[in-house]
């Protein structure tokens, strides 16, 4: 008898009986492929990897209790009734019947997803740690084209936009934006929303052309889904700062184009009343409270001319934005938001027409400034005289104010990611501006600090008022702080820190050698692979060859003591850092061929 043979009726056992393909779950199911990928998105169930593949390698593989989860759906009874709907629809307009399919259109069932976003988001913590994917398809489609060969309806592309919109206004009025980064596939932004970190990737303002070889029948699926939910955090976002949701927003600046501006507005004028139910709330943003039955007429009266007093008129053109106002809830900010508040604090901004409007109307709110454009419904105009920065994007200007600076749009980014205002020299109209840095990537873990990172993070120790080396001033004249404050560097209190510091650093020197010495003597600790990268560290750093053939040697035994597994990790390890230590030095190369490329460009 064969080692593996199943005597029939015999139930199955392992992965077989855990796992089935894709095919056995929609005879399971009976659905179509198409019903079936949908019902799967919505449900957020997805295809699984087991160790052993019963059926082959060519098949996709899903959970036997995930199918059996999506078996007693009841979503999936109202897709097989808009499925027998449909049927009846084409049959009437088969049998040219056009009232009757017209009867049977504006009769057709339909559904909501309500019940899925509250039983896959229990908490709206979850909902907030699953909103990365989310943002970024929702801010595509609402800059692609309508097209009825992909089913991209205008409702949707509009739909889209108001959504991401109505988060950019939050994220603006509550100062919550932290990184920006312009890339070539878009910009990058983050945003730190009750602790959790969003990132998410908006396309630039380019037209945008629909490529053939992608199934938008799943990125509408996935689309139908993300809509509801964003719907559900823009709620509960909106209903934290004391603002009615949907919002109300102005129609003349709606047919602007200028929906940013108008719900930030809206945002402003909403927010001041204090805190109350959502139900209370009327669409004008004004506090109506009940009616109590002891006759208190006079009192809500009262309280209703207070709370109208606050609201901002729509034409005052001196009642601009007032994005820096303090939010309801400004006690409960957080040191970086009070930091982002007061970025561009007391600065006014003009945009070009070249720049990017929105993704600039985005950032200089959320960080304290107030902005306008060039264009139809700007809140002031390019002569105003209280401008202090011009953003442009062109070699020339033809009119020049000297009451302000004329700086390219990468200063915002760059500003914004230092939390610093950077000096403007580099950044002037028709100068080649700095590197433009991710502030996404850590470059001390990464090996390699860039020049300009190293600028910066000097101009930030000298507004903390720290002490970093200078550039000249290396490891070795800390040293000697004595020295340092005859010259004038530092002062007496700095010299007292550097000297506390460099007493710690002779302590750790010492245990290292001390630990070196019991390695060279035979007693070798195996203490994971830690302790080896450290010595990887201290040999990089050792120019003597005796010193680097003693660490050697040490690593071989250490190696000796090590099981198999450990020392595969160990080798792994080595390759990682000898591809960093590569990509770093390739940098290195590319920086000096620049410069000397520079160089022989001024000779």
């Amino acid at each position: 008898m064969p080692k593996h043979y199943r005597p029939p009726g015999k139930k199955k056992e392992g992965n077989a009986a855990r796992y089935i393909t894709r095919s056995q779950a929609t005879k399971m199911l009976q659905v179509n492929l198409p019903t079936f990928r949908r019902l799967c998105i919505l449900k957020g169930v997805f295809p699984r990897e087991p160790k052993k593949k019963v059926k082959g390698n060519h098949h996709t593989y899903y959970h036997l209790k995930d199918i059996s989860f999506l078996h007693h759906e009841p979503i999936l009874e109202k897709f097989r009734e808009i499925r027998g709907y449909e049927k009846k629809i084409k049959k009437a307009e088969a049998k040219k019947n056009k009232d009757l399919a017209k009867r049977l259109l504006s009769r057709k069932p339909g559904y909501t997803l309500d019940r899925l976003i509250r039983e896959r988001y229990p908490m709206f913590v979850d909902a907030l740690r699953d909103l990365d994917d989310c943002l970024t398809l929702v801010h595509l489609f609402a800059v692609l084209p309508a097209s009825d060969r992909e089913n991209i309806e205008v409702k949707r592309v509009h739909n889209c936009r108001r959504l991401s919109q109505e988060w950019q206004a939050y994220i603006s009025r509550t100062h919550k934006l932290r990184k920006v980064f312009v890339s070539v596939k878009g910009i990058y932004y983050q945003a730190e929303v009750e602790g959790q970190k969003i990132t998410w990737l908006t396309p630039h303002a380019l037209q945008q052309v629909l490529p053939d070889d992608i199934d938008f029948s799943v990125m509408l699926t996935f689309l139908e889904f993300y809509e509801t939910l964003l719907s559900f955090v823009n709620f509960r976002l909106y209903r934290s700062i004391n603002v009615k949701y949907p919002p109300i927003l102005d129609p003349r600046l709606e047919a602007l184009a200028a929906d940013l501006y108008a719900l930030s507005r809206y945002l402003n004028r909403n927010s001041s009343a204090p805190m109350v139910e959502s139900d209370d709330v009327g669409l004008s943003g004004s506090v109506q409270p009940e009616v109590k039955q002891n006759g208190q007429e006079s009192e809500e009266s009262e309280l209703r001319l207070a709370q109208l007093q606050h609201q901002l008129p729509y034409n005052e053109p001196g009642a601009l934005m007032h994005l820096v106002e303090e939010a309801a809830n400004a006690d409960e900010e957080d040191e970086d938001t009070k930091e982002c508040k007061n970025l561009f604090a007391d600065m006014k901004f003009f945009l070009s027409r070249e720049v990017p409007r929105e993704s600039l109307l985005f950032i200089i709110p959320a960080f304290g400034g107030t902005v306008s454009w060039e264009g139809d419904g700007a809140p002031f105009n390019e002569s105003d005289q209280s401008i202090t920065h011009q953003i442009v994007d062109r070699p020339k200007q033809d009119h020049i104010f000297l009451s302000r600076e004329y700086l390219q749009p990468q200063w915002i980014f760059d500003c914004v990611n230092a939390r610093l205002i950077l000096p403007a020299e580099g950044y002037l109209v028709g100068r080649v501006p700095p590197p433009h840095l991710c502030p996404f990537v850590d470059d001390e873990a990464e090996g390699y600090v860039p020049e300009y990172a190293d600028t910066i993070k000097r101009l930030q120790a000298a507004a903390r008022n720290e002490l970093l080396p200078m550039p000249g001033v290396g490891k070795e004249d800390l040293e000697d702080p004595q020295r340092l404050v005859v010259e004038g560097i530092i002062g007496r209190t700095e010299a007292n820190e550097a000297a506390q510091k460099k007493q710690k650093l002779m302590a750790l020197e010492k245990q290292y050698h001390e630990e070196l010495k019991m390695e060279l003597e035979g007693r070798v600790t195996n203490q994971g692979n830690e302790t080896i990268a450290k010595d990887d560290e201290a040999r990089d750093g050792f120019n003597d060859p005796y010193l680097k053939q003693v660490l050697d040697d040490a690593d071989s035994i250490s190696k000796v003591v090590m099981s198999r597994k450990k020392r595969g990790l160990y080798e792994a390890m080595k390759k990682g850092k000898e591809r960093k230590k590569a990509s770093v030095n390739l940098l290195k190369e590319r920086k000096r061929k620049l410069e000397a490329a520079g160089k022989s460009g001024k000779q």
